[in-house]
Parts: structure tokens; sequence; C-alpha cells
């Protein structure tokens, strides 16, 4: 593998820079510092076949571009895409291998797993979704809190998402709640309660380091060598992986 990567001077870049090692050809990112090219036409010459994207959703368009004139595959592991910034992604995926996830951790790909599950057993319960995330984190909800409620709606066709609950007004038949907090430096905390009127279950996962967003990142770009055009998640990663 030979890597570009975007947003190489973030947390989460500098994490997989490390991971990735002499497999990383180039480094873009937006203040150009440490001697890292500001954008992609700074790049100096090189021969890639992957660009992994940690910057920020508004650089969909210029890592996309990039990818289409060299040819690479792209690990998309930035969240808060638009609407027209998703239909970007999901039109490159037409014609090159795109791994698009709103949570690069196999912790998260099971705990989705388990949602799903959990939702079809109890097809009458009430389900709520809670994320937690450090003071600095900018979208809301997590793209990962949009990634379990996707995740159960394949269960539940009719599912409504509501972010966020204020005023009056009864819970209605078939939404499904999603409340964000935002406190300290937590890395990312995120829960399902699913609800009936005898029982409860509650899934959670924890993040104890951003690592295990970059270890997913290389995984996933690692998956998605030598596949063809198409669009991978990381649901795709653990069925390949027998998981």
């Amino acid at each position: 593998m030979k890597a570009v990567l975007c947003g190489a001077n973030g947390a989460m870049g500098k994490l997989i820079d490390g991971l990735l090692g002499d497999s990383v050809v180039g480094r873009v990112s937006i203040d150009g510092e440490n001697g890292v090219a500001k954008t992609f036409d700074a790049l100096p010459p090189a021969d890639c076949d992957m660009v992994i994207d940690f910057s920020h959703h508004s650089a969909a368009a210029d890592v996309l571009d990039f990818a289409r004139r060299n040819g690479c595959a792209v690990v998309i592991g930035t969240t808060g895409h638009t609407p027209e910034e998703k239909t970007q992604i999901y039109q490159a995926a037409e014609t090159l291998p795109v791994f698009y996830s709103g949570n690069m951790s196999l912790g998260i790909a099971v705990l989705c797993r388990l949602a799903r599950q959990a939702a079809a057993a109890f097809p009458d319960a009430d389900i709520e979704i809670v994320e937690i995330h450090h003071n600095r984190k900018v979208d809301a909800p997590s793209g990962t809190a949009h990634m379990l409620f996707n995740s159960i709606r394949q269960v539940r066709p009719q599912a409504v998402e509501v972010c966020g609950r204020a005023g009056e007004g009864k819970r209605r038949s078939g939404e499904i709640g999603i409340a964000s907090l935002r406190m300290g430096n937590v890395v990312g905390v995120h829960e399902v309660h699913i609800c009936t009127a005898s029982q409860t279950l509650t899934l959670r996962h924890e993040a104890g380091s951003r690592t295990m967003l970059a270890e997913g990142a290389v995984e996933a770009a690692r998956f998605l060598a030598g596949k063809p055009a198409g669009l991978y998640n990381m649901d795709d990663l653990l069925e390949e992986s027998g998981k």
C-alpha cells in the first residue's frame, strides 16, 4: 500500500501516520505545517494507490478529485458530511473503491450489529441512542449515532430519527431519539437503549483511546486494496474477516 494522508497534522492523521510508517508517500493538511502540503496540488509527485481522509467534511470534493485523477482507492473517516457531499461520495463509488464509515472502530461495527439484532427481537420496544464526546467536537449528533440509527432502520424501515427533545408532546411510535452530550475530554461513548414495558436492554461502547479509530482505518485501507469500484463499510470488513 502507498497512501496519501489528508488531515496529516491532525490527531487522527498523526496516529495513522505512525501505524503506516513508510507506506505513507504523501501528506496534506490545511495548516501546511511541518513541511506538509496545504493542498493536493502542492503534493510532490508520488505513486500512490490509497487516499485516507481524516480532515474535514468540506474537503470531500478535493479528496475525491485527487483519487479520480490518480486512480486511488479512498478511505473516508471524516464525519458531518452535508447531503451534497454524501452524494459526491456515492457518485465516486461508481468508479472507485470507497470505504465510508461514520466510525472506524470494529467495536462500533459489532455494536451496530447487536443493536440491529435487538431491535428485531423486540419489534415494539422504544429505542433511544445516547452519544457523549469531548467539548471540542463540532458535529452533533455524531456520525456514529447516525450509523447506529441507520443500522436499526434496516429492521425498522419506518423508523424516524429525532435529534434532541424539547417542549411538549408525547413520544410518537416509531421514533428513535438521539441525545448528544459534549463535555470534558471524553473520547466517545455510545449507548443504545431498547425498552419494552417490562425490561430494558442497554448496549454500550466506550472508546478508551483514539488509537482504535486509527487501527480501524488502517484495517479498512488494507481491506480496500485490490477491491473493485463500490461503496464499502465496516459491515463488509467484518463479513470478509468472518467476525
